[in-house]
């Protein structure tokens, strides 16, 4: 079982993990999405995303793009990151993720 979580932002995906509003997260169990469920973003404040995602038993991240800092977090707790995700709408996203064709770029974010 996978928990994947998505950075939203006016109901998309952000471009900016950090800047969020909310995210989406998703329990997965093989191909299938079994539940979803959206969790406000707490103040941003560098470091805490990825620590309180990894105490939401979260698995793994896809983002348009975030930070270095951010990617070493999630690394050092086992998550997995997927960054340069498109502009889909989130359930397409995990979609893609669990069918093995989510396409990504290069990480949308510079710092």
């Amino acid at each position: 079982m996978k928990k994947i979580a998505i950075p939203v932002l006016n109901g998309i995906p952000s471009t900016h993990f950090g800047h969020c509003d909310d995210f989406q997260i998703f329990d997965t169990e093989g191909q299938e999405i079994r539940n979803s469920v959206t969790k406000k973003s707490p103040t941003h404040q560098p470091g805490l995303l990825p620590v309180w995602l990894n105490e939401l038993g979260v698995t793994d991240v896809i983002a348009g793009g975030m930070g270095q800092r951010a990617i070493s977090i999630f690394n050092q707790n086992k998550i997995n990151v997927y960054t340069g995700a498109p502009a889909k709408r989130p359930e397409e996203l995990v979609r893609d993720f669990l069918n093995g064709t989510l396409v990504t770029t290069e990480n949308l974010c510079d710092h």
